[in-house]
């Protein structure tokens, strides 16, 4: 069997759901444009320079779930997904997905983005399997706190193999494993995989790749 774990932002899309995610709440006026908007875009600027505290961005991210019925947040994200995510749905991406499901491998989408922003967006792609950032829910309600490790950089790592290891599986039960990744934070889950794959990487994935023969495509 084959292994084919795929990010998310800046790879199967051409944009960063989380970000998208607190731009869109801007927009639609539940979170104030001036408080929100360059606290927003500093944490994208560390994430892409690989210096983000992901627990104090993670305070910062999941805060808003904890103060809206569940019904009003789904009711916001529909919407959030016909007017910021389906726009920037890349059709490469798409197809790269559907060839390895033609072909049965276990495919999952690993992101550290949180997983209610992203369960419906793996849906579009029909990719059943989802490791992200777990928000905590006590009695039916966001906590702004994360359940367990969070799904960013080393923690990739931890989350993909405690996922294997509920499906009685581990690295070697697979011929070959690829993670499609963009970034400098997915280094440590291409270092796992067999195949590691740089999608339109930055600056400092390309160099890796290069100096260590992964393979480079676009999905642009």
């Amino acid at each position: 069997m084959e292994l084919a774990l795929f990010d998310l932002d800046n790879t199967l899309l051409s944009g960063d759901s989380d970000y998208e995610w607190a731009q869109f709440l801007i927009d639609i006026g539940v979170l104030e444009r001036e408080r929100y908007e360059a606290q927003n875009l500093r944490y994208y600027e560390q994430y892409k320079a690989g210096t983000l505290d992901i627990h104090e961005f993670l305070d910062f991210q999941l805060a808003p779930l904890t103060r809206y019925s569940r019904a009003q947040l789904d009711a916001w994200h529909r919407d959030f997904m016909v007017r910021r995510i389906r726009p920037i749905i890349r059709e490469k991406g798409r197809v790269l997905v559907d060839t390895h499901l033609a072909r049965s491998a276990l495919c999952a989408i690993v992101t550290s983005t949180n997983s209610f922003v992203t369960a419906p967006i793996a849906h579009a792609f029909g990719i059943e399997h989802l490791i992200a950032t777990e928000p905590e829910v006590i009695d039916g309600r966001f906590s702004g706190k994360p359940a367990g490790t969070p799904c960013y950089r080393e923690g990739k790592v931890e989350r993909v193999e405690q996922w294997l290891s509920g499906r009685e599986k581990n690295w070697r039960s697979f011929f070959e494993s690829r993670y499609y990744g963009d970034s400098l934070n997915d280094i440590p889950l291409m270092e796992r995989v067999s195949r590691p794959v740089a999608v339109d990487p930055d600056e400092t994935l390309r160099r890796t790749a290069i100096e260590r023969g992964w393979e480079v495509i676009s999905l642009a």
